[in-house]
């Protein structure tokens, strides 16, 4: 009967979210309805909600969570101070008179966003609003217009620093030491948000390198899908601007990531060099005032409660759920299906792509992957490459239709005339190149790896 209610209670929070209700009142409240149910039927201790106040108390006093609000308000503020404006016009001169050079253009400055901002929606919008229009007025094919900004819009899942493996880290920490733990390893040893940045490094750029390669395959093919533009068009190229354009952004990320990677500061650190570094950069180009600050602040403040509040609804959910034997019940279920640990992956990362349909990634990672990770980890995973491997997993549901949400972004800054199908149609490739990099990255761990191990030692 517990078992039962456990399964029930996931199947109906999932419905729930479907309807459109908000993500943590419907964790948490659905946990409770369960949790009193279960206590008039008497398949529920309601002892385990005494460690929900020690549970709160630990996420108000996280400190690698800080980095969440500090990441958050780097990229509020470096939407305000035309960063992606100014990269997209230098670059489209410098590339545009080549064959499918603005859609590389629009490749290079969708990456240089994603190290900038991580935020995922606010890119796919900002690049749909500035590069869209221009391409399909030079005569772009709208179906790799569309796939390509869609797809460089994700990258901000993959590419650190991100929000998504800022809170991957956190929850990939917790249920390492709680799989050690299982394996009788009493000093259990530690993965920190840092590891899974440099992990997720190599992986990142490989999969920007892949797109323009694509790309110029499809240029050298099929020219009229992306046919060059004339200078005149584009004007001469003004080598102090590229230059005035490139080297903020450039040097905030290296001061960010050049930080976590020498050892100098911890995620959380380097989050606050990143919101200073991202102030004044706002500041030199002209483009802050005290309106504009307070709407930085007001966006960061809108953000960060959303994220935890999510995160205190879905500890609240994962209490109840591991009442009711829920834990138990999947760990039996992943431990019994042929393959072993490669079975259970597949499971695991089969049910997170389908989840990643109607859910938001803070929900997946708060609410499943605390559930699955343990039991992974206890099978002998590493926890950088599985941490990575569920980032590149999320950023490939974000762009599969008919549900990805890079694609719902994206419709609402589309011109009409350019039909969903065509959207659909043209994200394919880079979905296949996105299955590719993860089927690469399982046959060969060291390229999650590899680079953690050099910077940190084996």
């Amino acid at each position: 009967m517990a078992e039962f209610m456990a399964i029930l209670l996931f199947v109906s929070i999932c419905v729930a979210l479907m309807s459109g209700y908000p993500v943590a009142f419907t964790l948490g409240g659905m946990a409770l309805v369960f949790a009193g149910i279960g206590i008039v039927t008497g398949t529920f201790d309601p002892s385990f909600l005494h460690a929900l106040p020690n549970r709160l108390f630990g996420i108000m006093n996280n400190q690698t969570m800080l980095a969440v609000p500090l990441f958050v308000f780097m990229g509020v503020m470096l939407e305000k101070s035309r960063v992606a404006e100014d990269l997209l016009e230098s670059m489209s001169r410098l590339f545009g008179t080549l064959r499918g050079g603005l859609a590389i253009s629009v490749c290079v400055v969708g990456a240089l966003l994603a190290a900038s901002t991580g935020i995922v929606g606010a890119t796919v919008v900002t690049m749909g609003l500035l590069a869209l229009p221009t391409m399909l007025r030079r005569g772009y094919d709208p179906a790799i217009a569309t796939g390509t900004l869609a797809a460089t819009g994700t990258l901000g899942q993959i590419i650190p620093p991100s929000i998504i493996l800022v809170l991957l880290g956190d929850v990939m920490s917790s249920a390492f030491q709680q799989a050690q733990l299982k394996m009788g390893i009493f000093s259990p040893k530690t993965v920190s948000v840092g590891d899974l940045f440099i992990g997720a490094l190599i992986p990142g750029l490989v999969l920007v390198g892949l797109y323009i390669l694509y790309l110029i395959i499809v240029a050298i093919f099929q020219p009229k899908k992306l046919p060059a533009l004339p200078q005149e068009e584009l004007g001469p190229i003004e080598w102090g601007k590229l230059i005035a354009a490139l080297f903020p952004p450039l040097l905030l990320i290296a001061a960010v990531l050049g930080s976590i990677l020498t050892g100098y500061a911890t995620p959380t650190e380097a989050a606050a060099v990143g919101a200073l570094g991202a102030t004044l950069l706002a500041l030199a180009k002209r483009q802050l005032n005290f309106a504009q600050l307070k709407q930085v602040a007001f966006g960061t403040t809108e953000i960060t409660s959303m994220v935890f509040l999510i995160l205190i609804g879905a500890s609240l959910f994962s209490l109840v759920f591991r009442g009711f034997g829920g834990e138990i019940l999947i760990e039996d279920m992943l431990s019994a299906l042929p393959g072993g640990a490669l079975g259970a992956l597949i499971v695991v990362m089969l049910v997170m792509f389908l989840l990643g349909f109607i859910l938001d990634f803070i929900e997946i990672v708060f609410v499943v992957v605390p559930i699955v990770g343990p039991i992974l980890l206890a099978m002998g995973l590493d926890p950088v490459w599985l941490g990575v491997m569920f980032a590149l997993n999320l950023q490939t549901s974000f762009l599969t239709p008919p549900f990805g949400f890079s694609l719902f972004y994206l419709r609402g800054v589309t011109p009409a005339s350019v039909p969903t199908s065509t959207m659909y149609k043209g994200v394919i490739p880079f979905i296949a190149i996105q299955l590719s990099i993860l089927i690469i990255a399982y046959l060969w761990p060291g390229l999650i790896t590899w680079l953690p191990s050099v910077v940190y030692g084996p």
